[in-house]
């Protein structure tokens, strides 16, 4: 029986794998706690592994689109250009961001003049279905003549200081905040611009019931006097600092605690632990009151200051909007999403993203993705097409890059490259009824979203080693391009199933075999698994209007001729919709055929009810189709509009005129 041990023990660590088989910890604290986790497959090792440390976090449902960021926007106006293209375009998107160019000097919970039309902007794209996130950073300048969100620090004691014995004063370092009244010199070196330009800060103690009243204070007094949003990007959480360990360098304190005995081997192994964050004998102090040393509690510093913001945001909007974190610890996932942190654009980081988004999925954090077309370094043309083409299958699809490259977004190359990226954009949000019950199906239950192909296939020992593929749930397989000119060399494997081209519908008769797959600029390989039925529904410009539409049906037969799935919905918004019963749950089974649905809770407001719209059979058959009806249990059978390819065998079903909602009982037979 397979088993996952697993260490409670947030102190800086390394662990080795052995050949025996065995695992080396070595940790620079003591062990906490260690227990195993058991289970007879993968998924159920996850399961019972969130069941421990917490259920991922149920995202609204417009989380799920599209999403656009940028370190560089110059204005306010550059934003709103942006958006009028991408509509232009037909481009699907839901989100935009605001990074801190948005700040006056990189100040939290301030407003830059270039961006003061930012907020009426927000209003007009919030009332046609977008949502805007921003960013706060948890470093507090200390600079300032006049700084609220500082002052009330100090005034809620909020900051992280020395021990008493030792200096009573705050702990200062340095991060994005820039002196006053000073012009940065940007031809000097990093290290100059930062010792010359950049304002002491403070880091708030978010373990202090005081600061996350604080924290609360400052972001609600933003929303309600400043600019109107929908989630909160928390950044530099480790925490980060530009220097090392305070402004001057110097720790107070036992040196043991910067340069331990033993040091994993960190890039900067050298200079300590405290190499670009704070002094490990900074002190922080628990709920309850118990002072501890940064040493013990650094790892858990992002982890602290994610509850209080999904808290926050929650109370604040009324609504369950997203928070996404840098800095995450065994259940962030409760309370946020996650970003891979600061890439390149480089080929390489599409497959090491893959990667990412599989661990993660095991850490109990389901809606994560890296950024799409790489932050550091200027993306170039086929690179970024191929990323926005695996970014559309990431749980957090959003294309962000840094200060001082070109933009990278859908619109900022030329007609094919949106083209290309509006194609691929329609499949995700066509599918995004499938990726929001996956969602559900791992907030509920703790099963993986963004899956490995050994999670289904354990039996099959090709699958073990496979990282360039994967699965959302059980029945989509994604294979994408991620090397230069890999348009007729693709290679991927085929797991032991019936699979379906998703783009053609034909059975690709092909099983426990590697393929070379051909994959113009223009696409990427997605299969659809026999035995599953998969909720879609037509794509729009954002999910305020897709949400709309009739909901599809992709009836994938297996080889034994039958089908099952599930469609999970709610109002995409209000908080807790499952704990208070306010959602539909619908299974569907098909077999030869029929297809019938079983409405397992129907908690759902009238105005979120659906219809069915249209149902495609995959695997039908090629025996001629003579006619197809519909009963729902309030009258007589009802004839369907159809068509039958028998080539491909699809056939295809269209309900939408009948008025057949979900929630009822109905079967579909096809003769």
């Amino acid at each position: 029986m397979p088993t996952e041990s697993c260490l409670l023990n947030s102190n800086a660590m390394d662990v080795t794998l052995q050949p025996t088989p065995a695992l080396t910890y070595r940790t620079v604290g003591g062990i906490l706690d260690f227990y195993v986790v058991m289970g007879p497959t993968p998924e159920l090792v996850v399961q019972q592994y969130t069941g421990l440390i917490g259920r991922p976090v149920m995202p609204a449902y417009w989380a799920l689109g599209f999403q656009l960021c940028r370190y560089g926007y110059e204005n306010d106006m550059e934003i709103s250009n942006l958006y009028d293209d991408m509509r232009s375009a037909g481009i699907p998107y839901d989100v935009q961001y605001a990074d801190i160019d948005y700040m006056d000097r990189q100040l939290d919970f301030t407003l830059d003049k270039n961006f003061a039309g930012l907020p009426a902007l927000v209003d007009r794209m919030r009332e046609e279905g977008m949502k805007f996130v921003f960013i706060l950073d948890p470093a507090i300048s200390g600079n300032e003549t006049a700084y609220p969100a500082f002052d009330r620090g100090v005034q809620d004691d909020v900051f992280i200081k020395w021990p008493l014995e030792l200096k009573d004063e705050i702990v200062w370092g340095k991060v994005w905040p820039d002196y006053p009244n000073v012009t940065v010199n940007t031809s000097l070196d990093w290290d100059t611009q930062v010792k010359l330009y950049r304002a002491y800060t403070a880091f708030p103690d978010f373990f202090r019931n005081s600061t996350a009243k604080w924290w609360h204070r400052e972001i609600e007094e933003f929303y309600n006097n400043t600019m109107k949003f929908d989630g909160i990007w928390i950044d530099m959480n480790e925490p980060a600092s530009f220097v090392h360990g305070t402004i001057d360098g110097k720790c107070l304190g036992d040196p043991i605690y910067e340069n331990p005995p033993y040091m994993p081997p960190l890039e900067s192994k050298h200079m300590g632990l405290n190499h670009k964050t704070l002094c490990m004998n900074s002190e922080q102090i628990l709920p309850d009151g118990t002072p501890v040393k940064h040493y013990d509690v650094h790892s858990l510093y992002g982890w602290s200051h994610t509850k209080p913001t999904y808290d926050a945001l929650l109370k604040i909007t009324g609504e369950r909007g997203i928070v996404v974190t840098r800095s995450t610890y065994p259940s962030s996932g409760k309370w946020a999403g996650h970003w891979l942190g600061d890439n390149n654009a480089e080929w390489d980081q599409l497959h090491k993203s893959i990667i990412g988004m599989m661990e993660f999925s095991l850490f109990g954090i389901s809606y994560t993705g890296a950024d799409i077309c790489g932050f550091f370094n200027a993306a170039y043309y086929d690179l970024c097409l191929r990323w926005m083409q695996l970014g559309a299958f990431y749980p957090y699809s959003r294309n962000h890059n840094g200060l001082g490259n070109r933009r990278q977004d859908p619109v900022a190359w030329d007609t094919r490259f949106a083209e290309a990226s509006r194609d691929v954009l329609n499949i995700r949000y066509t599918l995004l009824p499938y990726l929001y019950t996956l969602m559900f199906q791992a907030h509920s239950e703790g099963s993986t979203v963004v899956r490995p192909l050994l999670h289904e296939f354990i039996r099959d020992g090709t699958t073990w080693d496979i990282d360039k593929q994967f699965l959302w749930g059980p029945a989509l397989l994604i294979s994408p391009a991620m090397n230069y000119g890999e348009w007729l060399n693709l290679r991927a494997y085929i797991p032991d199933a019936r699979w379906y081209d998703y783009h053609t519908a034909e059975f690709i008769n092909v099983k426990r075999r590697w393929v070379t797959l051909k994959t113009p600029l223009d696409k990427i390989n997605l299969h659809v698994r026999g035995g599953h039925i998969l909720p879609w529904q037509k794509p729009e410009n954002n999910t305020h209007y897709s949400r709309k539409n009739p909901l599809g049906l992709i009836v994938a037969m297996s080889d034994d001729g039958d089908a099952h799935g599930s469609f999970f919905w709610d109002d995409g918004k209000s908080i807790d919709t499952y704990e208070n019963n306010q959602y539909l749950l619908v299974s569907f089974n098909a077999s030869e055929s029929t297809m019938q649905n079983r409405v397992l809770h129907d908690g759902l407001a009238p105005a979120d009810k659906l219809v069915l719209g249209q149902v495609k059979v995959w695997g039908a058959g090629r025996r001629i189709v003579s006619g197809v009806t519909v009963e729902t249990g309030s009258g007589p059978s009802v004839p369907v509009a159809f068509t039958h390819d028998r080539r491909t065998e699809e056939l295809i079903m269209d309900l939408s005129a009948l008025y057949v909602p979900v929630e009822q009982p109905f079967t579909i037979t096809w003769r």
